[in-house]
């Protein structure tokens, strides 16, 4: 995977005396892209070089990634963080959107839809589940966070934990060096933003609950391979979101934008220009 450099195109917006970087490309109707947890903007980089193309493409980092700012204090959910990326396209005056989310994107971006239902005019979900955590899962997922908090980063131990959770069962050793590399890297400053994400990520509200105001043009698309969250709950959405279309992704996990980039693109492209 090439590494592209969008240095030049990087932006910030100041939020609650906090700044979140944000990549700003293309011309042509607005795509609002929103990486996963552990990951930032550059995990869109495939994606950003084809649909920047037609499109403006703005793809921020998430309080704690990249290089955005710790989260600011009084952030508490996942409806807070799509009001302040609602507040970044009035800073912008961009008025219709459309939102592409993986993971955690795809919960903030579906609260998002329901936050601006005039403004956001369509939603892709890639590898996402918008209901509640599952007990199980959730207690796996607050137990890691409580690690990461006393060890104050991420351990070897813990980093092979996770890492595993994020790929397809024969990954590409490539991603997953440089996944090694950025989980190695976290510092102190963001422990207690990631910390503070995580809960919020997984102890979410039940989003599926105010599904039936989600009529705008929704894709929800799944890794086959996913281990962080199942096809399962990609089918639960597909099920509960009227008209929805649903797309299995093959020989792919976690992180689905770049394990199958050509596929995941092709449908992207279909998808957008078909609900033009």
């Amino acid at each position: 995977m090439k590494n592209l450099d969008f240095a030049s195109h990087r932006q910030q917006y100041s939020i609650d005396e906090q700044t979140i970087s944000y990549i700003d490309i293309g011309q042509g109707p607005v795509l609002l892209l929103g990486h996963s947890y552990l990951w930032d903007a550059q995990m869109w980089a495939p994606q950003i070089e084809l649909l920047s193309q037609q499109y403006r493409c703005i793809v921020p980092d998430l309080w704690g990634h990249g290089l955005s700012n710790a989260m600011p204090t009084n952030t508490r959910n996942l409806r807070d963080i799509s009001a302040q990326m609602l507040s970044l396209m009035d800073a912008l005056d961009v008025t219709e959107f459309s939102v592409i989310g993986l993971s955690v994107g795809a919960m903030w971006g579906a609260e998002l839809a329901l936050l601006a239902p005039t403004r956001v005019k369509r939603l892709v979900m890639l590898n996402s589940f918008i209901g509640f955590e599952p007990e199980i899962t959730r207690d796996k997922y607050y137990a890691m966070l409580d690690v990461i908090k006393h060890e104050q980063g991420l351990s070897p131990a813990l980093r092979a934990t996770i890492i595993p959770l994020f790929f397809a069962d024969k990954p590409n050793p490539q991603l997953v060096d440089q996944f090694e590399l950025t989980l190695a890297s976290i510092n102190n400053e963001q422990i207690d933003t990631l910390y503070r994400l995580g809960k919020m990520i997984f102890g979410r509200r039940d989003t599926l609950e105010e599904v039936e105001n989600l009529t705008l043009p929704c894709l929800i698309m799944a890794g086959v391979q996913d281990k962080a969250r199942s096809v399962l709950e990609s089918y639960l959405m597909h099920d509960a979101i009227d008209g929805s279309k649903f797309i299995h992704i093959p020989d792919a996990g976690h992180i689905s934008t770049l394990e199958q980039t050509e596929f995941v693109n092709q449908h992207l492209i279909e998808f957008l220009t078909a609900t033009n």
